[in-house]
């Protein structure tokens, strides 16, 4: 069967295709037929499409207000052209969707229905940068394909953290108009620590797992018994750590202080802790990790100002992940970050060199995938897994297809 998965992102749209067997799902993740990314960030008049498959790269250049018009674009190089692999978009069986939201109503990979695509849209408040380009995608697609499209939550894996842990500080009957911790990157989460647990040769079920997803957003979670029971991410993907452009967490207090002082409307302030703090916010240079490291080897402060801050609020947040195991068996580390940066995973572990946690430093920076950093004698395995989302997506949509 051929099953496609659309990943959108705020300002991306990642696709593959993949071909499986209709008897079995292979043990390792294998490679796609095709792949195909749009940036829409390109610049402010058009976005770019990436297309990779039969060994050709190509690039296409797309208008910028046109999502739609874009997807149809997507897929047509399916097949047409150098990069075409199917001979008809109907040989394509389903189509998996990564969403960003699903409130605490799905608990599990669902078939898209009008119902879906409601609730898909009533949360948009709570997903504003997401969920309307995951509608946008569900909506291509039944232009051209008559197909079953399955929603795959970000949030789902986190319905199972217990109310003392999602439920906040605030007037009860706040939790009972749905405002309490949804947690995010629960896909990523959920397949890194299967994959760590089958590296180990261990049941997941047996072992305490903190998993630390380090991208351009960054979320913990911890695992015990297969189950999400604590995320640093909270109502909205802001909470928690410092991330590339996020705030992530501070004393709420501010916000009111700077509405009341320095009269900061609500999209001015939207705007600044989505996208001009974190990393970029202290640094003054970027989002990304790498031109900051850059910046810290030519002797820049604000750089590594925003490095040790970032260390240290990763160190803070898995100190609470650990007191919510009350012991752990295993970090794992991935994402852009996690799987690519050794000074961040070097940092962090030392910093609970006290307990125990030892890298072996060679593995450590041989760029490792799928692989087991620690030393020996450490009192903690220390993973790097290379995050599978979309793979994850279509093991559910092949699920999904075998169960009607």
């Amino acid at each position: 069967m051929k099953i496609l998965i659309l990943n959108a992102g705020s300002s991306s749209q990642k696709s593959c295709l993949y071909e499986l067997s209709d008897e079995q799902l292979p043990e390792h993740p294998p490679q796609p037929l095709w792949k195909a990314d749009i940036d829409w960030t390109a610049s402010s008049d058009f976005g770019i499409l990436t297309v990779n498959a039969n060994g050709v790269k190509q690039e296409i250049e797309l208008r910028g207000d046109q999502h739609l018009e874009g997807i149809a674009k997507l897929l047509n190089t399916l097949v047409e052209g150098d990069t075409k692999v199917i001979e008809s978009l109907s040989e394509i069986n389903c189509v998996g969707h990564r969403i960003v939201h699903g409130g605490k109503k799905y608990s599990a990979a669902t078939l898209i229905t009008p119902e879906v695509e409601a609730e898909i849209s009533n949360l948009i408040p709570l997903a504003p940068a997401h969920n309307p380009a995951h509608l946008e995608g569900i909506t291509a697609i039944k232009k051209v394909l008559g197909v079953a499209q399955v929603a795959v939550f970000d949030t789902a894996f986190h319905t199972s953290i217990p109310d003392e842990n999602s439920i906040y500080p605030l007037p009860y009957e706040w939790s009972q108009k749905g405002i309490r911790r949804y947690g995010f990157h629960g896909t990523s989460h959920q397949y890194c620590a299967n994959r760590a647990a089958q590296i180990l040769g261990k049941p997941i079920a047996s072992l305490k797992i903190i998993a630390c997803h380090l991208g351009n957003g960054c979320s913990l979670t911890a695992i015990k018994d297969g189950k999400s029971i604590d995320t640093t991410m909270g109502f909205t993907p802001l909470e928690g750590l410092m991330m590339g452009t996020r705030s992530g967490s501070f004393d709420p207090a501010i916000l009111i202080y700077l509405m009341k002082e320095h009269l900061y409307d609500i999209d001015q302030l939207n705007h600044l802790l989505n996208k001009e703090s974190g990393l970029k916010g202290i640094s003054g240079i970027s989002g990304d990790l790498r031109p900051i490291l850059e910046a810290i080897d030519e002797g820049n402060e604000r750089a590594k100002l925003a490095f040790k801050m970032y260390i240290h609020l990763i160190k803070k947040g898995i100190g609470e992940m650990l007191s919510t195991l009350e012991g752990a068996d295993l970090i794992l580390f991935t994402a852009g970050v996690g799987e690519n940066a050794p000074i961040v995973r070097e940092k962090v572990c030392h910093g609970f060199g006290f307990l125990g946690w030892k890298i072996d430093q060679d593995k450590n920076n041989s760029h490792p995938v799928d692989t087991d950093i620690a030393t020996p004698d450490s009192t903690i395995r220390i993973m790097v897994i290379h995050t599978e989302e979309d793979w994850a997506i279509a093991q559910e949509c092949w699920h999904q297809l075998k169960s009607d």
